[in-house]
């Protein structure tokens, strides 16, 4: 019998780097995300912007599902791209709106 394959990037990248993912959930998403300096919705916007004027469509989209149950809604997300589109690159732009595109439609 094979061994189950990780099914998430998380639980891929542990097989690697264990200590990568977990600086990733005790610091990043225990601490950080949970600093009450920020509301966890104005994070999620602001690290989405981030991602789209960076081009980092990988991580880009487990952070839109984030940012959706965090009450951005479609509308706000694809505005935050078309802006990005003059700041951050057209075709940086065009990318995060296919990203977008496919995370709403599984999202129905």
């Amino acid at each position: 019998m094979a061994a189950q394959q990780p099914t998430t990037a998380r639980e891929k990248v542990r097989t690697v780097a264990p200590k990568l993912i977990d600086l990733t959930e005790k610091v990043l998403f225990g601490d950080v995300w949970e600093r009450p300096g920020l509301k966890k919705r104005d994070r999620s916007l602001i690290t989405v912007a981030a991602l789209v004027a960076l081009n980092r469509s990988e991580q880009l989209r487990g952070h839109l599902e984030r940012a959706l149950q965090n009450g951005v809604t479609k509308d706000e997300i694809i505005e935050l791209i078309t802006h990005l589109a003059f700041y951050g690159g057209w075709p940086n732009a065009m990318t995060s709106a296919l990203v977008a595109k496919e995370i709403f439609e599984q999202q129905r």
